[in-house]
């Protein structure tokens, strides 16, 4: 059975290589951006040229009307939403926390926790009263172990896994599925652009050796998704070559 994917910040980057993904596996998925739209478009274009159900939805995941509009476009031309990637979220450059100032920290938790918690619930009435649907979290390994001078991040994040575990227990009885990947260094466009060297160093502190692709993540939240993991709610799923171990 083919669902209604809806993936937040899937402009580009683990967001685009999931929506890519659920594509191929032939559900319809909404692009979401909140403003790299030539990027979003780009997406959307190379999926419809290759035949795969997709669209693109902008807005603000951080405001609770928009968040509303958001899932109500998707709605409108795709149906119930049976699946919700909560994918979006910022970082901030690495720094002490006695330099990040209360504007940054405010817009990384407003942006990574808050946006996770409206567009939840602007998808979870309906899920409740159809008694199914699934939700994924992006977390992140820092939200895991924590990391040194990524303090605003690694809270947010860590956040988000407690949010999961609290809300899988909340809506279990209702049929509705919550579960969370926690993923690990992955090359994407933005990562793809630090130092060698960096880069090396990174490999070489990871069990497995490499860094992660969007892919890797795809694959994990795929599987979160779909019937495989029926039985698997409130889980953090750590897709970081080893690193958390």
């Amino acid at each position: 059975m083919k669902h209604t994917v809806l993936v937040t910040g899937s402009s580009r980057g683990i967001g685009a290589g999931i929506a890519r993904r659920f594509a191929k596996e032939g559900h319809r998925v909404a692009i979401h951006y909140r403003e790299r739209e030539d990027a979003a478009r780009a997406l959307l274009n190379e999926l419809v040229q290759a035949g795969h159900s997709v669209m693109l939805v902008q807005g603000d995941i951080r405001d609770e009307a928009q968040a509303r509009e958001i899932v109500s476009r998707v709605r409108a031309q795709f149906g119930f939403v049976d699946i919700l990637v909560n994918n979006a979220g910022i970082a901030l450059p690495t720094q002490l926390v006695t330099d990040t100032s209360l504007g940054d920290w405010n817009r990384v938790l407003e942006t990574n926790v808050t946006g996770m918690h409206l567009m939840t619930n602007a998808v979870l009435p309906e899920m409740i009263s159809q008694k199914r649907g699934t939700i994924v979290n992006i977390s992140s390994m820092w939200g895991v172990t924590g990391g040194s001078c990524e303090v605003a991040y690694s809270a947010s994040k860590a956040a988000i896994i407690g949010y999961t575990k609290a809300l899988a227990k909340e809506v279990a009885p209702s049929g509705v599925r919550v579960n969370c990947v926690a993923p690990g260094f992955v090359l994407t466009d933005m990562t793809s652009a630090f130092p060698e060297e960096v880069i090396r160093d990174i490999c070489e502190e990871t069990p497995l050796l490499r860094a992660g692709t969007p892919e890797d993540i795809a694959s994990a939240v795929l599987f979160l998704a779909s019937e495989e993991s029926s039985f698997m709610t409130g889980q953090v799923l750590c897709v970081d070559g080893g690193r958390c171990i």
